[in-house]
């Protein structure tokens, strides 16, 4: 048994299997599979080709350039600085304008600092104590502004006080404004210029047309009208980020500008445009001890006598940050062949899905089941001789003939259909029935109306054979000649 296993796994291996297609007269799986083969259609068209433009070769690997300028003048009149005017030297950092700026809109002013000892600033736990004990000389305040001395400072009987430091006296105030103190700011205008090249495609472009007027830049502003004038004011790119303008101005943000360039180069050059979007960055909605942008600088002097001495700012402004994206596309044909070979692959998965609905799912299963899955073997019948291969075909031709004349006498045409019936069981391996002996002559057959389209010779040299052979697929010689007597023998009596 086990080599009858391997045997037959080993043969196995040398099987063909190829497609048999059988039409499911079934309007319901008909109907599913033409929705199928349109939706993949639809998908294929409008999704791939015209959204996505699947036809295309892509570069994402963008090289971008980015330039920036803020022109605009503020007065400001306090009692820390006095009366000064504000240019773009004063508030824009840094001030050679890159891809990320930062606009000053309010400021903390500590003037007059000078190197020396005084109390640290209450509030800050590493710098309280209660003697001088607690103050370590040497160390660091932590989160604080200088060194302690090694002295505990306390103010009249409090028991309580603060360590001594040197530092930067007198510390920074945390007082804040209720109003920023640039409030004209939003007046300001911002110069954006963006160079942007596809290395992929040696494409290049800027979001600045070249123009002989030179005037053009001093009086145009940005607009969906005018993409190619990157003069944006400062108040309305907040706006349009979706916030108030002195709101941030008072606390600091974070404005994101987005440039994006979609290229279709399959079209002008003149197409590819530039498309500005502006959000803002930090949380806005989040209000924490920490909320806001801000950071600290110092203006150095010195006195008449040498000794240094600073203004130290703590600034808070917008930082503007210009991201550049951009994606081109140009026609090309491996990735159009790529695209339509996956849609064709879809096409087979829908066939595939409707196969399992008709052999699984219907009612009917079983019975397209059947129809769809057929197992064929070609084995040679024992007995097979080569010289009974010409009385086969002969019996091959005459079933031919016969179907050709359609209606037989009711006696032949029941020995045409006992004739094939045990072909089929000798095929089967089933034996047959012993040949009649020799000498007995068959039953006499009854005739065919005179009306019918009995059975006609028309000089055929082919007789219908009645009986196979008992040893293979028909008989030996003998036995087939006696037969054809016999036939011949009927006919004349018809």
């Amino acid at each position: 048994m086990a080599e009858a296993g391997w045997k037959g796994y080993f043969q196995s291996v040398f099987d063909y299997k190829t497609v048999k297609y059988v039409i499911a007269k079934n309007r319901k799986v008909g109907l599913l599979y033409r929705l199928l083969q349109l939706s993949i259609l639809l998908y294929l068209v409008v999704w791939v080709f015209v959204i996505k433009k699947g036809y295309q070769d892509t570069d994402t690997s963008l090289q971008s350039a980015v330039v920036t300028k803020v022109k605009g003048v503020a007065y400001t009149n306090t009692s820390e600085l006095g009366e000064r005017l504000w240019d773009v030297a004063d508030y824009v950092i840094p001030s050679q304008g890159e891809n990320v700026f930062f606009v000053i809109t309010n400021l903390i002013v500590t003037a007059n600092q000078r190197q020396g000892t005084c109390a640290e600033r209450e509030g800050i736990p590493d710098g309280m104590c209660s003697q001088d004990k607690d103050c370590n000389a040497g160390e660091p305040v932590i989160a604080g502004n200088g060194v302690k001395t090694g002295r505990c400072l306390r103010a009249g009987n409090s028991t309580r006080g603060t360590c001594e430091i040197f530092a930067w006296c007198p510390v920074e105030t945390q007082s804040r404004p209720k109003e920023p103190l640039l409030k004209d700011a939003e007046d300001f205008t911002i110069f954006i210029k963006n160079y942007i090249r596809f290395p992929k495609f040696n494409f290049s472009k800027a979001n600045l047309l070249e123009m002989k007027n030179k005037d053009f830049l001093k009086s145009c502003r940005f607009s969906l009208k005018n993409r190619y004038c990157p003069i944006f004011r400062l108040g309305s790119v907040v706006q349009w980020a979706g916030s108030n303008f002195q709101e941030i101005a008072l606390e600091g943000g974070v404005i994101g500008i987005h440039i994006e360039w979609n290229c279709d180069l399959d079209k002008a050059a003149s197409e590819c445009h530039p498309h500005y979007d502006f959000n803002r960055l930090d949380n806005k909605l989040a209000k924490s001890v920490s909320s806001g942008y801000n950071f600290r600088f110092a203006r150095y002097y010195r006195d008449p006598s040498g000794v240094e001495f600073r203004n130290l700012m703590k600034a808070y402004g917008i930082r503007f940050d210009v991201i550049v994206n951009g994606k081109a596309g140009k026609f090309n044909i491996i990735p159009t062949i790529i695209n339509v070979g996956s849609g064709v692959a879809l096409m087979g998965a829908g066939a595939f899905f409707c196969d399992l609905v008709l052999i699984y799912i219907i009612k009917k299963r079983e019975f397209y089941r059947d129809k769809k899955y057929e197992e064929v073997r070609s084995v040679k019948p024992r007995g097979w001789r080569n010289e009974d291969r010409g009385s086969a075909d002969l019996l091959g031709q005459c079933a031919q003939e016969a179907a050709k004349d359609r209606v037989l006498p009711r006696g032949r045409e029941d020995a045409a259909r006992k004739a094939e019936a045990e072909e089929e069981s000798m095929e089967r391996g089933q034996p047959e029935e012993e040949p009649p002996e020799q000498g007995k002559r068959p039953e006499e057959q009854p005739q065919a109306g005179s009306g019918s389209s009995g059975w006609k010779p028309n000089g055929s040299v082919c007789r219908q054979l009645v009986q196979p052979a008992r040893s293979g697929v028909l008989k030996k010689a003998k036995v087939n000649a006696e037969q054809m007597q016999t036939l011949r023998r009927a006919e004349t009596e018809t």
